[in-house]
């Protein structure tokens, strides 16, 4: 089983990763371990390309959250048996990133890289009201919806994913 979770920051991808990690009892990537140095510096491009390689070719299974378009994105929606895209609002997703932030507060949450604690800044804030939501964006989700349907699944509320999770507890 491979799954690929995509969506904005904040819908809870990394959570939903986490839960069908362990569900399945297949390995995950947290995108975001990858993207961040210490003090939430970029990481090296090439060096992200070259781990993100060696995690699908090592992986007969994986759960893989995050976007980075640019990180053999097309290779991991292609490979992926499931592609969940959590499309939920810009204020939901807000909101949920500033729970989190309440709940990790000088923190670092498992699902980020080493050095990189919890943070609400207006940085961030700009990123999951406008920058993180562009059209290149909303065209790559399109493209996915038009060239995987039979894969894509998109939930668009807490409720939504809550129920996906049932689904899959009443099939065993």
């Amino acid at each position: 089983m491979k799954i690929a979770i995509i969506g904005y920051s904040g819908a809870g991808k990394s959570t939903l990763a986490e839960k069908l990690s362990h569900y399945y009892s297949i390995p995950k990537l947290h995108m975001d371990t990858l993207q961040f140095q210490p003090g939430w510096q970029d990481s090296d491009r090439e060096w992200m390309l070259t781990e993100m390689k060696n995690f699908l070719t090592k992986q007969e299974s994986w759960v893989i959250d995050g976007n980075y378009s640019w990180c053999f994105y097309e290779e991991r929606m292609k490979e992926a048996d499931q592609i969940i895209f959590l499309n939920f609002s810009r204020w939901n997703c807000l909101l949920r990133a500033f729970k989190r932030y309440l709940k990790y507060k000088g923190k670092v949450r498992e699902s980020m890289a080493t050095g990189c604690p919890e943070r609400f800044d207006w940085e961030f804030i700009r990123w999951i009201l406008w920058d993180g939501r562009t059209k290149n964006a909303k065209e790559r989700y399109q493209h996915l919806s038009n060239t995987y349907p039979e894969k894509l699944r998109i939930l668009y509320s807490q409720a939504e994913i809550d129920c996906f999770l049932q689904s899959l507890k009443n099939r065993r």
